[in-house]
Parts: structure tokens; C-alpha cells; sequence
């Protein structure tokens, strides 16, 4: 019987050339096959306490239910969902001990994979970090962005071309922070063994379009870690106008060299 693949994730922060610091925060847990991308809510007190503490308690939580994340798959997507709901009760929590970070939030997008018997992506998120699906040269957005001009998009008041220069277009309708009653946002998509899923911040499609990410993504052939480095320094050459935060994940022992 073929033993199922392993999949695996690299990750990578920068500041960027214009921000004073980094409220980005991620955590590549291979070992749960959990990965995690969060954007503190800049403009915003304690964007970066969000953040970080979005990623601890998502990891922490990961970590104690392993065994079920690995070999459970009718319990997967509701872990998953349980990171996220946990994370922004203790962002709330810490918001109410220190009144100087109220009102802080983050964005979220958390993906889960369980590999066995058949490789399946459990995805949960709120705000606009993203997650893509590359397959056979072809990039699909797996989440849906929570923002004022994705509303307006879908509403048909403005459309897709519009919303790319909108002067609201990074105002969030969802997020952690932004209140209890907060769900995040779920979906499932089956892999295939030389698949790669990114994990992004905003701070790499306010730089690079989907072409331009699918695009360096080709380049990487497959490579997890070349993909990773090559997203972040396009993002970096282009400007580097935010924190840009990249994880990309694959089968090892697929199409994935120099692993």
C-alpha cells in the first residue's frame, strides 16, 4: 500500500521598505500539519500584540490536539474553526485586562492538511489574507477577501477593476478583534500530490496580482523553499509598501527539489 505523502510548509516575514515595524505574525507547524498567517490591523493599537497572539494560540491549540488533526478527518474542520474562535476570544480577553489595546485585531487565514487515506486542505479565515491553490500552472484563490470592497464587488456596486485602486479597498468587514460573535469563514479543497498552497498576508497582492504570483511560482518548480523566497523578494523589489508574510506548502518527495 503507498504510504501517503507528507506535507510541509516554509515560511518567511519582512518588514518591507515603508512600515516602521512588522505586525505580521506566522507559524509553520509541519509536525501538526497546521500553518498559520496573521496581519495585525494597522491604524489600530496593539496591531501586532493581535497578531502574535492570534498565531500563539492557534499553534498552542494545534499542538494539543495533534493526534486527532493527523488522524481524525471528521474532527479536522472543526479544530480548525476552534483555532480561530479561541484566538479571538483571548485577543478580546487581553483587550479587556489592558485597556490601551482595545479595539485591537488582526487578520487570520489558518489551513489544516490532512494527508491520509486522501490529501485534503481544511481552510478557515477571517479579513484578507489569502490562500491560493497552485496546480498545474494554474493559481485559484481559495478565500474570499472581508473587506468593504469585496462586499461591493459581490453587491455589484463596483466592479472587479474598480476595486483594485478603491480608497477603502483595505477596510476589513471581518477579523479577529472585531468582536465575539465572530465566525470565521471554512472551506475544504482535495489535493493532489504535486499541488502547492500559499498563505499570505496583504502585503505580497498589494504588490504582486495573481498573475505576477503564479508567475513566480513557475519559476520555483515546485520548490517550496525557492517559492517562498521568490513571492517575498518580488514583493520586496516592487516596493515592499507592508509587512509581507509567505508560507508555502507541498508533498515532500513530490516535484519538490532540494528538500
Amino acid at each position: 500500500m503507498r504510504k501517503a505523502s507528507e506535507w510541509f510548509g516554509v515560511g518567511r516575514t519582512e518588514i518591507g521598505h515603508v512600515r516602521p515595524s512588522n505586525q505580521d505574525a506566522f507559524a509553520v507547524l509541519n509536525e501538526c500539519g497546521v500553518w498559520i498567517v496573521a496581519d495585525g490591523m494597522g491604524g489600530h493599537p496593539g496591531g501586532d500584540i493581535a497578531a502574535k497572539i492570534a498565531v500563539e494560540v492557534g499553534a498552542e491549540r494545534a499542538r494539543a490536539q495533534v493526534d486527532a488533526l493527523r488522524r481524525h478527518p471528521d474532527k479536522v474542520a472543526a479544530i480548525v474553526k476552534e483555532l480561530v474562535v479561541t484566538a479571538n476570544q483571548r485577543i478580546h480577553d487581553k483587550g479587556q485586562q489592558q485597556p490601551a489595546l482595545n479595539g485591537m485585531g488582526t487578520t487570520v487565514v489558518t489551513l489544516a492538511i490532512l494527508s491520509a487515506p486522501t490529501p485534503i486542505a481544511y481552510l478557515a479565515h477571517l479579513g484578507d489574507s489569502r490562500a491560493y491553490l497552485y496546480r498545474g500552472e494554474q493559481l485559484t484563490q481559495l478565500t474570499s477577501d472581508h473587506t468593504l470592497v469585496e462586499q461591493l464587488v459581490q453587491q455589484g456596486v463596483i466592479d472587479a477593476a474598480a476595486a483594485k485602486t478603491h480608497p477603502k479597498r483595505h477596510v476589513l468587514t471581518k477579523g479577529l478583534g472585531m468582536g465575539l460573535d465572530m465566525m470565521p469563514e471554512q472551506s475544504s479543497t482535495l489535493l493532489t500530490v504535486n499541488d502547492l498552497l500559499v498563505l499570505c498576508s496583504d502585503g505580497l497582492t498589494k504588490m504582486l496580482d495573481d498573475a505576477d504570483i503564479a508567475l513566480s511560482l513557475s519559476r520555483a518548480q515546485g520548490n517550496v523553499y525557492r517559492a517562498c523566497q521568490n513571492l517575498i523578494d518580488e514583493a520586496l523589489g516592487r516596493g515592499g509598501e507592508d509587512n509581507v508574510t509567505v508560507i508555502v506548502c507541498g508533498a515532500r518527495g513530490a516535484s519538490v527539489a532540494g528538500t
